[in-house]
């Protein structure tokens, strides 16, 4: 089975989900709002809370287009948008980092440019390829060199794509340990472009690695996108994060909140628990009493004499399951009665004549 140790968390294929709380720039550049939001993930039961590392002049020319929901964030090239949020540097992020470890919750950031690349080496318990570098192969090779795990999301490619990436991780680093995102690159994700079975072909493409979701869908009241993730084999979950869901700007408007993280994972407790089973179809403990009372017996059907032959017109299948099962009816008709017997009396084979 695959199994390793992602932060603090062990994962594999029937683990509860990793969740990272994507925070991104909901910061908004404030110190203190960014400890906010890691404490009301933690508390709301994430595993890792996720930044992002980058400068505006690293990471998009300055005409850049945006691909937005431009009524949500109202600007129009990617560089005004970068240059806006990029103002937490090394010393910010060892702060969060130390802020992290205080609350035992892993502190993550995934880097855009390869100096980013140097200093989130000293913070990070893994590092996150953004799915905008998935062919950013200097980036991803920077990354390999640190030989620690590696989250890959794949928004905007075809499976040709992550399968060239996912080779070039290994051939920098053979022993890498890889988990796969689906994602799509859309802010947000219209529900019926989430195309959530890719995740099954993610198994089924690359059985060796965990698979997981990148999810940019608006939550619903159910969290229904999550789960499902879930149950198609999801194990390593990223969702933008803010106390300020619907907000205008940054990633707020398609992120969940504090509230929405507890009931998904509320509703990943049931799943585990609805869906173990141990091999084959064993009777299960809680069944016993069902078995042995609903189940059906071989009843008299009448009074039956001493030497009377049994037969299918003095006989009857009726409940609790207690004594000759009708499975074993062949052996009984045609045998006589040991015994008189009364009418509705179960059946037992010490009232059988052998």
């Amino acid at each position: 089975m695959k199994s390793f140790r992602l932060g603090r968390k062990l994962i594999n294929d029937n683990s509860k989900p990793y969740f990272i709380a994507e925070v991104g720039v909901n910061h908004e550049n404030s110190l203190s709002r960014a400890k906010k939001l890691i404490k009301i993930a933690k508390v709301s039961g994430a595993d890792g809370v996720k930044f992002q590392s980058y400068k505006a002049e690293k990471i998009a020319c300055k005409d850049s287009p945006y691909y937005w929901d431009f009524k949500e964030i109202p600007v129009k090239t990617q560089f005004k948008l970068f240059k806006k949020f990029d103002k937490f540097n090394f010393a910010e992020y060892r702060v969060l980092k130390k802020f992290c470890d205080k609350l035992k919750i892993d502190f993550l950031s995934t880097p855009f440019d390869l100096e980013a690349v140097d200093y989130l080496d000293k913070l990070v318990p893994f590092f996150k390829i953004a799915s905008a570098d998935l062919t950013n192969f200097p980036l991803i090779k920077k990354i390999c060199s640190k030989k620690k795990p590696i989250v890959l999301s794949t928004g905007a490619s075809n499976l040709k794509e992550i399968d060239a990436s996912v080779k070039y991780i290994y051939k920098n680093n053979p022993k890498a340990k890889l988990i796969i995102l689906h994602c799509v690159l859309s802010y947000p994700t219209n529900y019926n472009y989430a195309h959530l079975e890719i995740i099954k072909n993610l198994k089924k493409k690359f059985p060796k690695n965990i698979i997981g979701l990148s999810d940019h869908t608006l939550p619903d009241e159910n969290m229904t996108v999550l789960t499902t993730s879930y149950l198609l084999g999801a194990r390593v979950i990223e969702k933008h994060f803010s106390d300020t869901k619907g907000k205008k700007g940054n990633d707020h408007f398609h992120s969940l909140n504090g509230k929405d993280l507890k009931k998904y994972l509320a509703s990943i407790n049931i799943i585990q628990k609805i869906i173990k089973t141990k091999k084959g179809r064993p009777v299960l403990q809680c069944e016993k009493i069902s078995r042995k009372n609903a189940r059906r017996s071989i009843v008299t059907f009448g009074r039956i004499k001493k030497g009377e032959i049994f037969s299918k017109k003095n006989l009857i299948m009726k409940r609790p399951g207690t004594g000759i099962s009708p499975l074993h009816l062949g052996k009984i008709i045609g045998k006589k009665a040991k015994k008189n017997l009364l009418d509705d009396k179960i059946l037992k084979f010490s009232d059988v004549k052998k």
